[in-house]
């Protein structure tokens, strides 16, 4: 009864179908940073999602990052909601709605009879 989820988490099937491309991070960390093209950028075709990491200043830690986030954005895209079961209101939940109601319209017909 269980469905495959429509996109694979695992990390070698990720590695084999996501596109990755490294480019210049920029900020803070001198010229570790700003020399060497430490930013990781993960292109996901069958899902069309893009992520990037460019926090640290190390390429290895950067494409960990950026695989995380690829993984939990294709969570987000594979959880499907439970499907909602109409239920029907108990006969006391409807007496009690019917009373309230029924309450109201005797408080606004009184209201009326007196403005007359």
């Amino acid at each position: 009864m269980s469905q495959t989820p429509p996109f694979a988490l695992d990390r070698e099937t990720l590695e084999r179908e996501a596109q990755m491309s490294f480019f210049r991070a920029g900020g803070p960390g001198g010229q570790h940073r700003n020399k060497v093209e430490t930013g990781v950028r993960l292109f996901h075709p069958p899902s069309g999602i893009r992520v990037a990491a460019t926090e640290r200043r190390s390429q290895t830690q950067n494409r960990e990052l950026a695989y995380e986030r690829l993984i939990a954005a294709l969570k987000k895209r594979n959880h499907k909601p439970k499907k909602r079961v109409a239920t029907k209101p108990t006969k006391g939940s409807v007496k009690r709605r019917l009373d309230s109601k029924k309450q109201r319209s005797d408080t606004k017909r009184q209201r009326r009879e007196m403005d007359d």
